[in-house]
């Protein structure tokens, strides 16, 4: 099982670490080894939250997600994306991002730097927004149920999330992007840019969120329509009508995760400048540690382990709502990627550690019930 879903994984860490040693040579790979260990720490979470959409995909489109969606995750977010940036940012053609990348480390280095007020902004939005939605919505299985059961009731009022993820943004516009951290320690007013970058995240969630949950309510009343069907038919004998709508809602569920891997990735691409800003060893330690973040995805969803341990998921949106937090507050000041990787992996462990007494407390009392039922049948023989 292991090595079926993590088998691709080792490959490409192989491949990576060969090619690091020729590109860089042990400097290279240590620093490849680094951004892989950085990667796959600072995205745990994310891997969590992925395996709570995937589950309700079929295995083709798992498939997908481990084919497809790497590439997009590991060229597109991770070689492609960084310069992307430089050449929006500094009004430049991508031929000419590219050339500066490869061959002047330095000023691309300043050039993301400087952008990244505009990528906090949008993936901070991105991200507050997943976590407002998860919290204010009312949930059988509660883990911290003292904060969530208001917070389930605050929730029944309408667009109460956009409302606070707004206010968020704009004490941000107030606050930290006046005194926007830039390349060299200069601190330059931001407001506009994380004004209109935060609304672009917000605006992309509501989009790209709302698409992938309209069609898969809609994929859930086919399946309930198909289930009726296939009851009518095996009464009737006639041909059931095939349902191509799972296609749709398995499409949009997938854009869904490669919005949200987006935006995870904000902060892993940006901490990778703090070990290099070489941007061949960037892609490459990132790409491997990327490709773990979805292998990790597939285990989960395979093993069950979100319905073993309930909390889990909770864990990894309460980690969301800290990284969205922390991605606000590097607009002015410095967080070091160790204090980030940290807060997601304390909190997703205490959610481990809480569904592991959740389940041993079950187990308990179900031993109790059924000692109890066993001296009840000794006892009326007698």
């Amino acid at each position: 099982m292991v090595l079926k879903t993590f088998g691709w994984s080792f490959a490409v860490t192989a491949l990576g670490l060969v090619a690091a040693v020729f590109y860089g040579g042990w400097t290279g790979f240590g620093i490849v080894a680094i951004l892989s260990i950085l990667e796959i720490s600072l995205s745990f979470d994310n891997a969590v939250v992925n395996a709570g959409i995937l589950k309700k995909m079929n295995a083709f489109w798992q498939k997908i997600f481990l084919t497809i969606g790497v590439l997009i995750a590991v060229f597109g977010m991770r070689l492609v994306f960084p310069v992307v940036i430089v050449a929006v940012t500094a009004q430049m053609g991508p031929i000419e991002a590219v050339d500066l990348a490869l061959n002047d480390k330095d000023q691309y280095q300043q050039l993301v730097t400087d952008a990244h007020p505009a990528i906090a902004a949008f993936g901070g939005m991105f991200l507050l927004m997943i976590f407002l939605d998860f919290i204010f919505e009312d949930r059988d299985i509660k883990w911290l149920a003292w904060l969530e059961r208001p917070l389930a009731k605050l929730g029944k009022v309408d667009m109460l999330s956009v409302c606070i993820a707004l206010v968020v943004l704009l004490i941000t516009a107030m606050t930290f992007a006046t005194h926007a951290h830039q390349h060299g320690g200069a601190h330059v007013d931001k407001a506009e840019t994380v004004l209109l970058s935060g609304i672009a995240g917000l605006i992309t969630y509501m989009i790209v969120g709302g698409l992938s949950g309209y069609f898969e309510d809609k994929l859930e009343e086919e399946e309930e329509r198909e289930h009726e069907e296939e009851e009518e038919a095996a009464r009737t004998g006639k041909p059931r009508s095939a349902v191509a709508l799972a296609g749709k809602a398995a499409f949009f569920m997938f854009l869904y995760l490669e919005v949200l891997d987006a935006s995870f990735s904000f902060d892993g691409v940006i901490g990778a400048f703090a070990v290099t800003n070489d941007i061949v060893l960037m892609a490459l330690g990132l790409g491997i540690g990327a490709m773990y973040v979805r292998s990790l995805t597939v285990y989960l969803v395979r093993q069950g382990t979100l319905d073993d341990y309930v909390y889990l998921e909770h864990g990894a949106h309460y980690a969301i709502g800290a990284l969205a937090v922390i991605l606000m507050i590097t607009i002015q000041y410095q967080i070091h990627e160790v204090i980030t990787g940290l807060v997601g992996v304390v909190l997703i462990g205490w959610s481990f550690w809480s569904s592991v007494r959740r389940n041993n407390a079950l187990a308990a009392a179900e031993g109790k019930a059924e000692g109890s039922d066993d001296k009840t049948e000794v006892s009326s023989g007698v």
